[in-house]
C-alpha cells in the first residue's frame, strides 16, 4: 500500500467502492456541467472506480480524460467501466495528488470529488490541482460535510454513526465536514476567481434506502473505517454491530429518508 493509500481513510472494501459506483456528473458534480463541452481536457483526482470519470470523457468527447487514483485495484475496476462503456478517449494512471507527475498548465478541467476532506493538507493538494490547470481552465472540486447530514426516523445509533465517522477521521488529520471549508481553502491557495455552491444528496425511496443503508451497515463493521474506529478507541466492536443493525432497520422503515450536504467551488485561472 502506498503512502497516498494510507492517508485515505475510508480504504477501498467492497462496501465503500460500492458507494463510489454509483457516482455520475449528474449526481455528483451537476455544478460542473456546464462548464464541459466537446474538445476539452480532464483531470479527474481521485477518481476511484470512474464512474464520474467515464461520464466527464463522454461529455467532452473528443477531448481526453486522465483519470488519478493511489489505488491499482480500484483503477482495474475504472478500466474496466471505461471498457464497458466504449469510451476510448478516458486513460487512468497512479498518483498522488500532492505530486502529481504532470507539466504545468496541462488541463482545461482538473476535478476532484471527495478528495479533499480525506486529505491532512487540503490546501497543497488545491495548490497543485491550480498548477495543473491551463491559463482559463476551471479546477472543480466537491466535498461531503458530515456533521450536516440528517435523518429520519431519529435514531440514536445514527446519531452515534456520525460521531463515530467524524471522530475517526479528524484522528486521521483529515476534515470530514470539508464542504464548509472549501471556499476557505480555495482562498488559501491561492485561487483567484472562486465561485461557491452547494448541493444535497437525499436517500428516500425504497431503492435508494437499500442502496444507501445496506452500504454503511456493511461499511462501520468490514473496512478501513470500522479498524480504525475500534483500534483508535473511537468505538466498540459491539457498538459498530449496533450501528450496523440502526442502518438496516432504517432502510427497511418506510418513512426512512437521509440526506447529507455538499460544498462545491468552481477556480477559473487567470489568463
Amino acid at each position: 500500500m502506498t503512502s497516498a493509500e494510507q492517508a485515505y481513510g475510508q480504504g477501498h472494501a467492497e462496501s465503500v467502492v460500492r458507494s463510489q459506483q454509483w457516482r455520475t456528473v449528474e449526481n455528483s458534480a451537476g455544478y460542473l456541467a456546464p462548464e464541459l463541452r466537446p474538445g476539452l481536457s480532464v483531470l479527474d483526482i481521485g477518481c476511484g472506480p470512474g464512474t464520474i470519470t467515464v461520464d466527464l470523457a463522454e461529455r467532452v468527447a473528443p477531448g481526453r480524460v486522465l483519470g488519478v487514483d493511489p489505488s491499482a485495484a480500484v483503477l482495474e475496476e475504472a478500466r474496466a467501466n471505461a471498457e464497458q462503456a466504449g469510451r476510448g478517449n478516458v486513460t487512468f494512471a497512479q498518483g498522488d495528488v500532492y505530486a502529481l507527475d504532470i507539466p504545468d498548465d496541462s488541463f482545461d478541467v482538473v476535478h476532484a470529488h471527495q478528495v479533499l476532506l480525506h486529505l491532512t493538507d487540503p490546501v497543497a493538494a488545491l495548490r497543485e490541482m491550480l498548477r495543473i490547470a491551463r491559463p482559463g481552465g476551471i479546477v472543480a472540486v466537491r466535498d461531503t460535510d458530515y456533521a450536516g447530514a440528517f435523518w429520519w426516523p431519529a435514531d440514536e445509533r445514527l446519531t452515534r454513526w456520525q460521531q463515530v465517522y467524524r471522530s475517526v477521521a479528524y484522528a486521521n488529520g483529515a476534515e470530514p465536514d470539508g464542504g464548509r471549508h472549501l471556499l476557505a481553502w480555495a482562498n488559501a491557495a491561492g485561487a483567484s476567481e472562486v465561485i461557491p455552491s452547494a448541493s444535497i444528496w437525499c436517500h428516500s425511496t425504497p431503492a435508494e434506502r437499500a442502496w444507501w443503508g445496506g452500504m454503511w451497515a456493511q461499511r462501520i463493521i468490514d473496512s478501513r473505517i470500522a479498524e480504525q474506529a475500534v483500534e483508535g478507541g473511537h468505538a466498540t466492536p459491539a457498538e459498530l454491530e449496533e450501528i450496523s443493525a440502526g442502518w438496516r432497520e432504517w432502510a427497511a422503515h418506510p418513512d426512512g429518508w437521509f440526506a447529507i450536504p455538499h460544498g462545491e467551488i468552481l477556480c477559473r485561472v487567470g489568463a
